[in-house]
């Protein structure tokens, strides 16, 4: 088989499997996206191998998560954000504080000196906003104030670990903390989010008109896809994460009278795209390396740690929502995807940790994807809409 068709062969059984997966899920009473990431991990290397994670998969799963948040974005506007902004600053601040703190003790009491233990814990902070997002979007809950709240607090996370890993990255290579460089990044990367999301949405509001200016019919979606993707690359020369530039993009794009027809035109960009990530994601769990009683030990540890800190922190900055809504906010806030498998990567490349540790983070950041949405689903569904 040539290596077109080898391609071909796998989008088509990672598109099948996240579509029977999200179906079993549903019917199951539970989000897609946890029959879409366990199908990952079915089809993946470690069960059935009929996919390997390969560039062509990766460039599609990373194109799904930033038009997801792009969409979502589309259902954000920066009015709703600023009236959440005290509340999701909190719950930023201390659910990085919080896991980071406590994957440091873990770390270090598991044998690695303090600078490791600080890499180690750095793959515990960054909440994964897409895995909380295809929750909300599923059950219609993005106009919920817990859910601008999960949104606002995502985007400071990122700011914040971004930050972090580039100090703990620092301390591996034993270079001097110089203060102001590190006062430059945080800077850079708040205003570009403060920019971006205060500038753009007014520059947007007076200049919509321009959307319909080409004569393709479709110009409105073609121009915001662009923008989505162009600050989607700024975003990362931030040092920020793509999905916040795609998210960033998508609340500019709110601020149009296009903005239904936008939604409504994305949605089979996202039936099409948004699987492949969720997917690829599950198929990146090695389970040989958790083949053992102490394996599974540890990882129960580490996830319980990952959990019961983003919960702790997420239900402190968020009480002023009353004690129902800060719990959906401190689920919401517990999922790690593709962030900690990130961070495990690089740790692992850099020699930071032994392949055993890289299973254990990868597992526990997968493992967190899978239990917060269904118990977010379950908290979401039982609560009256706001």
């Amino acid at each position: 088989m040539d290596h077109g068709s080898q391609i071909l062969l796998s989008l088509f059984v990672v598109f099948v499997a996240a579509q029977v997966g999200a179906e079993i899920a549903q019917r199951l009473k539970l989000p897609g996206v946890v029959g879409e990431i366990a199908a990952g991990c079915v089809v993946g290397p470690s069960v059935l191998g009929w996919i390997a994670p390969s560039a062509p998969l990766e460039v599609l799963a990373e194109i799904g998560v930033v038009l997801l948040l792009f969409a979502v974005g589309l259902e954000t506007r920066l009015s709703d954000m600023r009236r959440v902004g005290r509340s999701a600053f909190a719950v930023g601040v201390l659910g990085v504080i919080v896991p980071f703190v406590l994957g440091s003790l873990w770390a270090h009491g598991s044998g690695f000196d303090w600078a490791r233990s600080l890499f180690v814990a750095a793959a515990f902070v960054a909440t994964s906003a897409g895995i909380t997002a295809r929750v909300l979007q599923e059950l219609g809950a993005l106009q919920r104030e817990e859910a601008r709240v999960i949104l606002g607090a995502a985007v400071i996370d990122d700011i914040l670990a971004m930050l972090l890993l580039g100090i703990v990255t620092a301390v591996q290579g034993g270079e001097a903390l110089r203060l102001s460089h590190l006062a430059i990044v945080l800077a850079e990367a708040v205003g570009f989010v403060v920019v971006i999301g205060y500038v753009g949405t007014r520059v947007m509001r007076r200049a919509s008109r321009a959307l319909n200016a080409p004569i393709n019919p479709l110009s409105p979606l073609s121009i915001v896809l662009a923008l989505c993707l162009g600050l989607a690359f700024a975003a990362t020369e931030f040092g920020l994460a793509a999905i916040i530039g795609a998210f960033l993009a998508g609340m500019i794009a709110s601020e149009t009278p296009e903005r239904e027809t936008i939604e409504h035109q994305t949605r089979p960009l996202l039936v099409l795209l948004t699987p492949f990530f969720f997917v690829i994601t599950g198929s990146k769990v090695e389970l040989s390396q958790l083949a053992n009683a102490e394996a599974l030990l540890a990882l129960a540890v580490v996830t319980a740690i990952a959990i019961v800190s983003k919960l702790i922190g997420g239900w402190l900055g968020a009480l002023g929502l009353g004690t129902r809504g800060a719990l959906i906010v401190g689920v919401g806030m517990i999922p790690r995807g593709e962030v900690g498998v990130v961070v495990a990567s690089l740790g692992l490349a850099a020699g930071v940790f032994p392949p055993r540790t890289y299973a254990l983070i990868v597992a526990m950041s997968l493992l967190t994807s899978i239990v917060a949405p269904p118990v977010l689903a379950l908290l979401l569904r039982g609560k009256p809409r706001s």
